[in-house]
């Protein structure tokens, strides 16, 4: 099925799209639920203001991706690493993760 220069609403339920592609497709304020995206492909996406509640992430490789403003609650970040990031302004529970650091290679000195 190909959908071209199309300006409609698209409700799809109980359907199976899997291998379809979407490219310069505009999807804002789109309702994602009980959807499998295991395995998708995520290149040029602009989720600025997306919420993601109830979902599995287990396994995701994020790279060269802005994530300034971001706001993780009661989530598990076991096995978590972050690498060459800039973390300026972060907070773990209320800790700039710049004094944890400090912290943790003031210890390491010493």
């Amino acid at each position: 099925m190909q959908i071209h220069d199309v300006f409609d609403v698209l409700e799809a339920t109980r359907t199976t799209l899997s291998g379809s592609s979407f490219d310069d497709v505009n999807l804002s304020g789109t309702r994602f639920n009980n959807t499998n995206l295991s395995g998708a492909s995520f290149n040029q996406i602009n989720f600025a203001g997306a919420t993601f509640n109830d979902s599995n992430m287990s396994g995701w490789f994020i790279n060269d991706v802005n994530l300034s403003g971001l706001r993780l609650h009661n989530s598990n970040l076991s096995g978590a690493e972050f690498a060459g990031c800039r973390m300026t302004g972060a907070k773990i529970d209320g800790i700039p993760v710049q004094a944890l650091l400090d912290a943790y290679n003031a210890a390491k000195r010493d």
